[in-house]
């Protein structure tokens, strides 16, 4: 089963993680770089007072020193309208929640609304239009220069080709899948009904993913949890089975107990149908090797003498045995002919 595993681009790194993919019931996807390509786009500035290139010129100084693939978006349209971005100083990034340097004087503030509202400044003006970029299914943010919110802004990450085939495949297998997200409700909702996701756990901090997959598991759930990032590590320890994404990063790889090394997330489907043919197959074979030592054992040990003087030699009886392990070998190796029932970019 792992053999083919890794035929198929699916790396099982020990035979338990292949026992217990079989058994899981629940799918939780970390949403960038798993569910979609983890290349934003800044899609919408609004600003509704001052001038706009100035603003995201101060914005995108603030991010530059972000590795984050927001922050990168967000430079990339600045450098794209031909903006110069300057050094910031004192910059400092809030996991969750956003970021916050000093450029040219001013102090910058970008992040989700939880950030402003833990930074108590008044977006009220423009929580209607980020209402309306969330509803499209993108990220909106905020933007205060000098403790003034001065603009909403939105990223969108595209889904990644196949997202919705490999969902409504996990559906078919009778999995129920959720969503984890940072992303405020209403644009997790959006994407989740876009692919077709059962579940949306939005709002989540990047500590509180293991908690969330910790409170699955309470109601009696085995989870697999598939994610790519620094801060899905300890989300995917804590799952019954970690997929990681093999186009993440290392600490993700090091953590997940199956690696999807093309980072197709149809790989998930094909790597819990492998599971569960490997596991019906370990079934046949222990159903077969007890039965036939359970009926030959007390014919080789002469039970049938008394009644019909009929004994089975020594010979007879090691032929008898390696009939029985000839078996086990040959159902084993039919899981080579085993086809994927969704084909992955890889493939």
């Amino acid at each position: 089963g792992t053999g083919k595993g890794a035929e198929m681009g699916t790396l099982f790194r020990q035979g338990t993680a292949l026992v217990v993919m079989a058994r899981v019931d629940t799918v939780v996807l970390d949403k960038t770089g798993t569910l979609t390509k983890g290349q934003p786009e800044l899609t919408d500035l609004r600003v509704p007072e001052g001038n706009e290139d100035r603003v995201l010129e101060l914005i995108a100084a603030a991010e530059d020193a972000s590795e984050h693939p927001v922050a990168r978006a967000i430079v990339d349209a600045a450098r794209t309208r031909g903006l110069e971005i300057r050094a910031a100083t004192a910059f400092n990034a809030i996991p969750g929640y956003g970021v916050e340097a000093t450029v040219q004087g001013h102090k910058v503030e970008i992040g989700a609304d939880r950030f402003m509202r833990q930074l108590d400044y008044d977006y009220e003006a423009l929580t209607e239009a980020a209402g309306h970029m969330a509803d499209e299914g993108k990220t909106p943010m905020y933007a205060a220069i000098d403790g003034q919110v001065v603009a909403a802004l939105a990223v969108a990450d595209p889904l990644k080709e196949g997202s919705h085939q490999a969902i409504d495949a996990l559906h078919d297998l009778g999995l129920r899948v959720a969503l984890v997200t940072g992303d405020n409700a209403r644009t997790a909702r959006a994407i989740a009904q876009a692919v077709g996701i059962d579940t949306v756990l939005a709002e989540v901090l990047p500590e509180q993913k293991a908690d969330e997959v910790k409170r699955l598991q309470s109601d009696g759930r085995r989870v697999a949890f598939v994610g790519d990032g620094i801060n899905d590590a300890p989300a995917l320890a804590q799952a019954d089975v970690g997929v990681a994404i093999g186009t993440g990063t290392d600490i993700a790889i090091e953590a997940g107990d199956v690696i999807l090394m093309s980072g197709d997330l149809r790989g998930i489907v094909n790597a819990i149908a492998l599971s569960r043919r490997t596991l019906r197959t370990i079934r046949n074979n222990f159903i077969w090797a007890y039965a036939y030592n359970v009926a030959l054992i007390p014919v080789a040990a002469g039970i049938l003498f008394p009644l019909f003087k009929v004994l089975l030699s020594p010979m007879l009886a090691a032929a008898a045995m390696s009939v029985s392990s000839v078996f086990v070998v040959s159902n084993s190796l039919r899981l080579r002919r085993f086809e994927p029932s969704i084909q992955t970019a890889a493939e």
